[in-house]
């Protein structure tokens, strides 16, 4: 018995620089698959920034909302400003603005050398890591449910 066999001739794999229309593509693909999926298909994001007095950035935090999840992508403060608070402050106000706008979970990862324990102290919980990498570390992930305040009675 004889098997058929396909071969795409007309495909063709190549590794190359970054492309930005390949990621724009790529993002509209996944964007129509996971609506499709889900039902949430509006996806935004959104900043928050640190300026001191002489208006240089002195920190700032970079998150994404899609449906009822917020998860923040970069978090950063500026070396002289650490330990006083001031991640906390820019941690809560993206917790505030997940909120706002719907969501009821936030997100995020961070690798071991960077700020596991800040996270924890912030109310979230571990789900996940990977082990070794980058270099023996390893990337854990972290989640926390936001809580919305109750509505006053209408009038």
């Amino acid at each position: 018995m004889a098997t058929e066999r396909r071969t795409a001739r007309t495909v063709s794999l190549r590794v190359g620089a970054a492309d930005d229309d390949l990621e724009q593509r790529l993002g509209d693909e996944l964007d129509a698959f996971n609506a499709r999926a889900t039902g949430a298909a509006e996806w935004a994001e959104f900043s928050v920034r640190l300026t001191d007095a002489a208006g240089r950035l002195a920190g700032g935090l970079t998150a994404s909302v899609w449906g009822t999840l917020c998860t923040v992508d970069l978090l950063w403060v500026r070396e002289d400003l650490r330990g006083a608070g001031w991640g906390g402050r820019l941690l809560g106000a993206a917790e505030e603005e997940g909120t706002r706008r719907g969501c009821t979970d936030i997100t995020l990862s961070t690798y071991t050398f960077q700020a596991p324990d800040f996270y924890r102290k912030h109310g979230y919980r571990e789900t996940g890591r990977i082990e070794g990498v980058p270099g023996g570390h390893a990337d854990v992930y972290f989640h926390k449910p936001l809580h919305r305040s109750p509505r006053p009675p209408a009038p």
